[in-house]
């Protein structure tokens, strides 16, 4: 049976989080959608989103983690690297669904705040070249 299991390594910067070789199956998502992995399964490379990841072990388990991005990389049908900037566990998909909706609000908020920073920076900017403009127009030339 071992020729019809992956092995399955999860890294962060800091750590190996999982190195599993009874892994039977792996689901995760990208740019395109969720997709599925299984023994056999053709070389493969993609970018991961934040997103709930999930894998079978052969004993019949389910793991799921939630990845801040990354990249997942299927090498000779067997083995599956993830390398993430975090990744956190659980055995509840349903709970790190809701943690990980939690982030990218948190994200786009972050977004958000750093856009309008930077519309503020540019309004000042404009108004400071408007009053050296204007308190200097022998030295601008049309």
């Amino acid at each position: 049976m071992s020729g019809r299991r992956l092995h399955l390594v999860i890294a962060t910067p800091a750590t190996v989080v999982r190195d599993l070789d009874d892994v039977v199956s792996v689901r995760a998502e990208d740019a395109s959608g969720g997709f599925g992995i299984l023994p056999g399964h053709a070389d493969f490379l993609t970018v991961l989103d934040a997103s709930v990841i999930g894998w079978r072990r052969a004993d019949g388990r389910a793991e799921y983690g939630v990845v801040s991005g990354g990249v997942l990389r299927v090498e000779g049908g067997r083995d599956i690297s993830l390398a993430a900037r975090s990744v956190v566990t659980g055995s509840d998909p349903e709970r790190l669904k809701a943690d990980i909706a939690a982030a990218r609000e948190a994200r786009d908020d972050a977004d958000r705040k750093a856009r309008t920073a930077e519309v503020g920076m540019q309004t000042r900017a404009v108004r400071q070249m408007v009053r050296y403009l204007r308190d200097r127009p022998e030295e601008v030339t049309p």
